[in-house]
């Protein structure tokens, strides 16, 4: 019988990480994590990554891997979290993947198309380039590449927007072609999907609190420090939190409308896992927070009835 890998995923506020840790130290587990920004030390109060204390009770993966000014792509993080799972499982532990981060998630269990590799000379191009035209060009120039990817691709998402550009310009064609060649999937796992889908309001308002939190432990401070220690283009500091962080720093927004806006992109960014995660396949859909011990005992119950019976039947997404 295969190896049982569970992966535990859903918006932001959720509950993931109360959950993972739970179901690691009932099943015997260790996590790896699956965030695009817990991949990079010291960027710690905007992450939300684990406590120290938190890692402490089981093994952790994929945390403080990089340096903030390197840059983890999708295909770094597969190889990574694939040589986890595989050591993980080989101790015969149960191998947790946890976060909210789809397109690594994606990479990690679907593979990656055979795009061309990455270009330092000509992403630096891009990057001066979206700091002289106004917001949202980089957006409108993949629109004119390749107008199928643009749909798929948010307009502030500018890692996945660069790569884009840079693989039809590379290539010599759409990225959606290249999206339709071959992959490498992950094999020799039994992989078992639980997904959390909180009532949306209240899933809203532990968003705007965390985000709000952000600010008051240290946010800023921890963007400053990054800044001066690295400079103020890293890719890294566009993410959610240290974006409007910046933005108080340099004087172009004020805190107030930083907390604000940063509590608006977390809801609009849990809006978009919840989309992406419903294309997940055969997911076990929870209504409810991952630390709510009815959650729990249900999470339980179908790991150990799939550790039973590998091929047990998924509950329908919940709307």
């Amino acid at each position: 019988m295969q190896p049982l890998l569970v992966v535990l995923l859903g918006p932001t506020a959720s509950g993931k990480t109360a959950l993972s840790l739970a179901l690691a130290e009932r099943f015997n587990g260790e996590i790896v994590s699956c965030d695009s920004i817990a991949v990079y030390r010291e960027l710690e109060i905007g992450s939300a990554k684990p406590s120290l204390a938190e890692r402490a009770r089981v093994p952790h993966y994929l945390i403080d891997v990089f340096g903030p000014q390197e840059w983890c792509t999708a295909g770094d993080y597969s190889r990574l979290g694939r040589a986890a799972i595989a050591e993980i499982s080989g101790r015969q532990h149960l191998p947790i993947v946890t976060g909210g981060t789809g397109f690594y998630l994606r990479a990690l269990i679907d593979g990656l198309f055979p795009g061309p590799p990455r270009s330092a000379k000509l992403r630096e191009r891009l990057e001066r380039s979206a700091q002289r035209h106004p917001a949202g060009w980089l957006h409108r120039l993949l629109q004119r590449l390749d107008a199928a990817a643009a749909e798929r691709i948010h307009a502030n998402d500018t890692p996945k927007l660069i790569r884009a550009i840079e693989v039809c310009l590379a290539a010599r064609q759409p990225i959606t072609q290249a999206w339709q060649a071959g992959r490498d999937p992950l094999t020799g796992y039994r992989v078992l999907r639980i997904g959390l889908n909180p009532d949306r309001q209240a899933l809203y308002a532990r968003i705007d609190g965390r985000a709000q939190s952000m600010f008051e432990y240290g946010l800023l401070e921890e963007t400053s420090y990054i800044m001066k220690t690295y400079g103020n283009t890293l890719p890294t500091l566009d993410a959610l939190g240290y974006r409007q962080a910046k933005q108080v720093l340099s004087g172009e927004l004020a805190l107030k409308d930083a907390i604000a806006a940063a509590q608006q992109g977390h809801r609009n960014y849990a809006k978009r896992q919840l989309t992406w995660f419903r294309r997940e396949p055969e997911v076990h859909w929870l209504a409810g927070f991952g630390d709510d011990p009815a959650i729990e005992a249900a999470a339980c119950q179908i790991i150990q009835t799939a550790l039973a019976a590998p091929h047990s039947t998924p509950e329908k997404p919940q709307e």
